[in-house]
């Protein structure tokens, strides 16, 4: 598949790398069909956040559809779901995400031990970031592998979700209407787990 890959500070291109596949029950994989560029993605670009590795995948926010999903992950979604990723991979079940702190789950960046010591705690797991955040590859990229939870989906329906561009248009105030859902009992799901 293509997928636009950091190589160093100013030098991202379209590469030909492996298509992701199911290596966990709880996965899905994702073909993307929007994506965005994020002003974090500067940091990147610049060089000015460390711990980017070359071939690293970009890209922390997108949408697409369900191709694939591992037996796990049937009770939370299925082939054809039209979904929205979230860029923050949470649990869902340790102490932070209990408390909705889900940019510092425990438990879904699995190189924690380098952003305890960068940082001075944890932080979640990132799609598309760097290896301080778990070194997930990103979405931008034709298909992206994601994780759910045994509680929550990895993803938000868009059928139960509202548009980025309406919420933005109304000063970001509308609420996503996914907490109806009940697959979806949160409404930005959950993006993945650790493989620990």
């Amino acid at each position: 598949m293509k997928a636009l890959c950091w190589h160093s500070a100013k030098d991202i291109r379209c590469d030909e790398i492996p298509d992701p596949r199911i290596e966990h029950p709880r996965d899905a994989i994702i073909k993307v069909t929007s994506c965005a560029i994020c002003g974090s993605d500067l940091h990147l670009y610049d060089g000015y956040m460390p711990g980017m590795e070359n071939g690293d995948v970009m890209g922390h926010e997108f949408m697409g559809e369900v191709v694939e999903v591992g037996p796990g992950s049937k009770h939370a979604m299925k082939v054809g779901d039209r979904v929205v990723i979230p860029f923050t991979i949470i649990c869902g079940e340790c102490d932070q995400c209990k408390r909705g702190n889900f940019s510092v789950c425990e438990r879904s960046n699995r190189n924690k031990d380098i952003a305890d010591k960068m940082f001075g705690h944890t932080t979640a797991g990132l799609f598309g970031y760097t290896h301080l955040t778990g070194g997930y590859p990103g979405g931008q990229a034709e298909y992206v592998r994601g994780r759910t939870s045994r509680y929550r989906a990895t993803v938000c329906p868009m059928s139960r979700c509202c548009s980025w561009a309406t919420s933005f248009r109304r000063g970001g105030r509308q609420r996503c209407n996914a907490t109806s859902s009940p697959r979806t009992p949160w409404p930005y799901g959950v993006a993945g787990q650790s493989d620990r």
